[in-house]
C-alpha cells in the first residue's frame, strides 16, 4: 500500500456512515451482505448507501458481486491488513516487542 491508497482509505473511513458500513461488513465477513440488508441494518436510504459504498469501493475497502438482482458487498480484509501494515511499518523504532500489544489487538481472533 502506498501513501495515496492510505489517504484514500482513511478519507473513506473518516465519515460516520461509511465507517458504520465498513464495520457492519467486517462483522459479516467473509459472507458479506446484500445492499438491501445493509440499508435496513443501518437505516440508510438506497441512494445514500449507494454513494457511500462507491466511495468505499473506490478506496479499495469493499468489493461487490452481483447475485441475480442483488449485489453482495464484502469488506476487503486484505486491504485493511495492508492499511494497518502501512501505518505500523516503522513502528517502535526497530523494537518489535514494543509493537506486540498493538499487533495482538488487531489480529483476528476468529
Amino acid at each position: 500500500m502506498d501513501t495515496k491508497q492510505t489517504l484514500d482509505a482513511l478519507s473513506a473511513l473518516g465519515h460516520d456512515g461509511r465507517l458504520a458500513i465498513f464495520r457492519l461488513l467486517v462483522r459479516h465477513a467473509p459472507e458479506g451482505l446484500n445492499a438491501g440488508d445493509i440499508a435496513t441494518a443501518l437505516n440508510f436510504r438506497a441512494n445514500t448507501l449507494s454513494a457511500n459504498l462507491t466511495v468505499l469501493a473506490n478506496a479499495g475497502l469493499v468489493s461487490s458481486e452481483r447475485e441475480g438482482r442483488h449485489i453482495r458487498y464484502r469488506a476487503d480484509l486484505e486491504a485493511m491488513r495492508a492499511l494497518m501494515g502501512f501505518l505500523l511499518e516503522d513502528c517502535c523504532g526497530g523494537s518489535p516487542e514494543l509493537c506486540r500489544p498493538i499487533l495482538e489487538e488487531i489480529t483476528c481472533r476468529c
